[in-house]
């Protein structure tokens, strides 16, 4: 109970109204990312640096070290923690303290709020009439089937993360989940999600409030893909630790680059493998039809 107490006071302490330690990391922007690494990617002896803070967020040696090959090692640090199971903005800002690192607490925790507010402008939650559940409510609305005022969102199974070289695998995904006896609801971006709109609002809210889970469809051209990389962390950041199996990937063909490392401890769907591919579908339905 101390310890409750403690994260608590020094919640407020640090962070005012908001409560930090229940926003992911991937609240954070990318100029707040940048000004963390003005300030702990120099190695100083007379102040913890990036490394210090890897050890706290638990990273082992060899890791840390493979981290020293790159310009920006506390870029890569605060993606690859993101997706670690007990990271959140609080719990950044909290080892920071621990560090001794209140300068950049200080000069960083005013742009750090400006960027969490931000992530937290979401839509305006009402009250359903014949429901306990609140409702999103975004006037006009982000998809095609969307209720106009806002009053009825258009929700489904699964949010599809694609690159466009791969968009005749996911008419075959349509074919096989939607236009079957599975009857499950994809959202697919380019078929479903109107123009004119903030790709990265409307992909954050889809994921997170309108689809049950994500399917990532792995290929050469997903790996170099910045919107998949968002997509797929954004996702990760939500379900650390794949606790609610809420992302998965899946490989429909073979790939000549390397797999991404923070999807390898999640059960890969895979497409490729002639000796399971007869239950492919099968096994993905099933996963997707989960509550």
């Amino acid at each position: 109970m101390a310890s409750c107490e403690k994260k608590n006071t020094e919640s407020a302490d640090l962070l005012g109204s908001i409560d930090y330690f229940s926003i992911p990391l991937v609240a954070l922007n990318f100029s707040v990312r940048k000004k963390l690494a003005l300030f702990l990617n120099p190695r100083a002896v007379v102040a913890a640096d990036w490394t210090v803070l890897a050890e706290e967020m638990g990273f082992e040696y060899l890791e840390i070290k493979n981290y020293e090959r790159l310009d920006n090692p506390t870029g890569k640090l605060l993606e690859d923690w993101q997706v670690k199971d007990g990271s959140s903005v609080g719990k950044l800002m909290q080892l920071l303290r621990k560090i001794e690192r209140d300068d950049t607490l200080e000069d960083v925790t005013p742009d750090i709020e400006a960027s969490c507010r931000r992530y937290l402008n979401k839509p305006v939650q009402v009250q359903s009439v014949d429901s306990s559940e609140s409702k999103i409510l975004r006037p006009g609305g982000i998809t095609i089937k969307d209720d106009p005022t806002g009053a009825a969102p258009e929700f489904f199974d699964a949010f599809i993360c694609y690159c466009q070289a791969d968009i005749e695998f996911v008419h075959e995904m349509i074919k096989q989940l939607e236009q079957s006896e599975c009857k499950l609801k994809l959202c697919v971006f380019d078929r479903d999600v109107l123009p004119g709109s903030c790709v990265w609002t409307i992909t954050s809210e889809l994921i997170e409030k309108r689809c049950k889970r994500m399917v990532a469809i792995i290929s050469d051209d997903y790996l170099v893909s910045n919107e998949c990389d968002f997509q797929t962390k954004f996702a990760l950041s939500l379900s650390p630790g794949a606790r609610d199996k809420r992302l998965i990937p899946v490989k429909y063909k073979q790939i000549k680059r390397e797999f991404p490392s923070i999807l390898r401890h999640i059960t890969l769907c895979d497409y490729t493998n002639p000796s399971t591919k007869a239950w492919f579908w099968k096994r993905l339905a099933k996963a997707l039809s989960q509550p």
